[in-house]
């Protein structure tokens, strides 16, 4: 497909929308105050917003490799307080999805090069759960297990920055939550994993990880 076409798809869709809604482009570009953060992976087969059906101005998203959320990077850190502390969004979810290539190459011990050093966070969740990974047959299989510890783990990582301490010891409505995305079907599973309050995360962290590991 050659970029050319891009453009042309671009000018398609503003006239589809513009057609529907004659002043949508207008409100849009006034503010944007969406209610979620969408933290999720960077696979082109994982669009947030049509997930979803959110429109534009409707979801703010960051995205990496294996939807990490590392507290050293200051890209996913900067999205995290831009939306807590600006937009005031009232939900952070993070979403993963099945079959994911990052973390199906830490199963495998794939060396692909600088990207091994992000999957590396990744790969100490594999450690911390080898014993368990060790009794699931099947690479899909066990990526697929990975996948779900990592968006525990993920959702378990946001919850401790001093982004989203700070708005709860403030009293500010903020719920934060871990979700699946599968492929082969279009479907968001929900991993159980939703908190409202510092004192919630640990209980329900070891809840949704016991309910993950109780299928193997």
């Amino acid at each position: 497909m050659p970029v050319s076409e891009l453009i042309e798809n671009n000018r398609k869709w503003a006239a589809q929308i513009t057609d529907e809604d004659p002043e949508f482009f207008e409100k849009l570009s006034k503010q944007q105050s969406p209610e979620f953060l969408w933290i999720g992976c960077s696979d082109s087969r994982v669009p947030a917003n049509e997930i979803v059906g959110l429109l534009p101005g409707e979801l703010f998203v960051h995205r990496n490799v294996a939807n990490l959320v590392v507290h050293t990077d200051l890209n996913c850190l900067s999205v995290v307080q831009y939306a807590v502390e600006v937009l005031k969004v009232k939900h952070i979810i993070v979403c993963g999805h099945y079959g994911c290539g990052g973390v199906r190459a830490v199963i495998q011990g794939s060396q692909i090069g600088l990207i091994n050093n992000w999957l590396r966070h990744v790969g100490d969740i594999a450690e911390k759960y080898q014993t368990q990974l060790e009794q699931v047959e099947g690479i899909s299989q066990k990526t697929d297990l990975l996948c779900e510890l990592n968006v525990i783990s993920q959702v378990s990582h946001v919850t401790q920055t001093t982004i989203v301490q700070d708005a709860w010891a403030r009293g500010q409505p903020l719920y934060v939550h871990g979700w699946i995305y599968a492929i082969e079907n279009g479907l968001v599973n929900n991993l159980g994993v939703s908190v409202n309050a510092a004192d919630l995360v640990k209980d329900k962290v070891k809840c949704a990880i016991d309910n993950v590991l109780a299928k193997v």
